[in-house]
């Protein structure tokens, strides 16, 4: 027999969900004949396997140690991850890193172990802040992701309350990100709104700009600033009024300057000529926190901004080092 205690990082899920979590070597079928016949408890009552868990709850569990074995022997594939971590801010509840072009937010078909979200789990596992054989559920998430040739800024939550606010802030776009490009060529001005719509391929994994509403299109707005512009390219800060994917890349190509390096959405000829990059001159470099609603936990966040001035392609501009 074995107990469990909900904590604030527990709380808010399935019974089952979290059973499953906690008991991975328990098979469904098992757990769900458990909790009919009371072998699994809720503060000492037979329990619904639906019900939410809140925060001080105790779950008991009549079962065979054996089940419980395997947790023993789990082995971290979070520590064979780079240390490397540049942290712009960090506090109780959060961590904002940059992050840097070429690292993946999270595992894809080709990468597993190396990405930012694995090094996050592996820097708070050594400073003894995640402690994987404590947590029955939650592990250090990342609240937003860029692009893996894209660098900038990442928010990352040490808890589920604060991932469950970021979350929401970014949905409801209580969080000004704005971003930095190098664009070929001179803009038409020197600020401008670009409004278009956007229509995504998911199975080409690129999306699509037109001037005017298509099937299955949203539209986007694209407010740009020219910052300096020399040897036919423009510094530009994009503060982006709509989040789409690939919305700075896609938009800024359809009106003709696309991204220096991009070679999805412009044309590799150009950016042979323009020093041959083979990655997009893109980089979320500051976040500010707007919030208008209540933000809880994170209330103290608001009004507060956080940037970083480690641009790689920024520095070779001003250095005439671009090409």
């Amino acid at each position: 027999m074995k107990t469990f205690t909900i904590t604030a990082n527990d709380a808010g899920q399935r019974l089952d969900k979290f059973i499953a979590k906690c008991v991975p070597a328990l098979p469904k079928t098992l757990m769900y004949k458990y909790l009919r016949t009371k072998r699994i408890k809720r503060n000492g009552k037979k329990a619904e396997f639906s019900v939410k868990l809140a925060a001080g709850d105790v779950i008991d569990m009549y079962i065979s140690d054996e089940f419980f074995g395997q947790i023993q022997e789990k082995k971290y594939d979070f520590l064979s991850a780079p240390k490397s971590l540049d942290i712009v801010y960090e506090d109780e509840n959060i961590m904002i890193l940059n992050k840097k072009a070429g690292v993946l937010c999270h595992p894809d078909n080709n990468e597993y172990v190396d990405t930012l979200v694995a090094r996050v789990k592996r820097y708070l596992y050594e400073k003894g802040k995640y402690k994987p054989e404590q947590e029955n559920s939650f592990v250090p998430s990342l609240a937003n992701r860029i692009d893996r040739n894209t660098g900038g800024l990442v928010l990352a939550a040490k808890n589920a309350e604060a991932l469950r606010v970021l979350n929401q802030k970014i949905k409801d776009r209580e969080l000004t990100k704005l971003y930095m490009c190098i664009a070929i060529g001179e803009m038409p001005k020197t600020r401008d709104l670009l409004t278009a719509y956007l229509r995504k391929d998911s199975d080409k994994n690129k999306v699509f700009i037109t001037n005017k509403e298509a099937p299955d299109s949203r539209i986007i707005k694209t407010e740009y600033t020219v910052l300096d512009y020399r040897k036919g390219v423009s510094l530009l800060q994009i503060n982006l009024l709509t989040g789409r994917t690939h919305q700075i890349r896609a938009h800024l190509a359809h009106i003709g300057h696309p991204l220096l390096g991009d070679g999805k959405y412009g044309r590799n000829e150009q950016n042979k000529k323009l020093g041959g990059y083979k990655k997009q001159c893109l980089y979320s470099y500051s976040i500010r926190f707007d919030f208008t609603t209540d933000a809880g936990i994170l209330s103290y966040l608001n009004g507060k901004s956080f940037s970083t001035d480690d641009i790689w392609f920024k520095t070779a501009f001003y250095n005439d080092d671009l090409f």
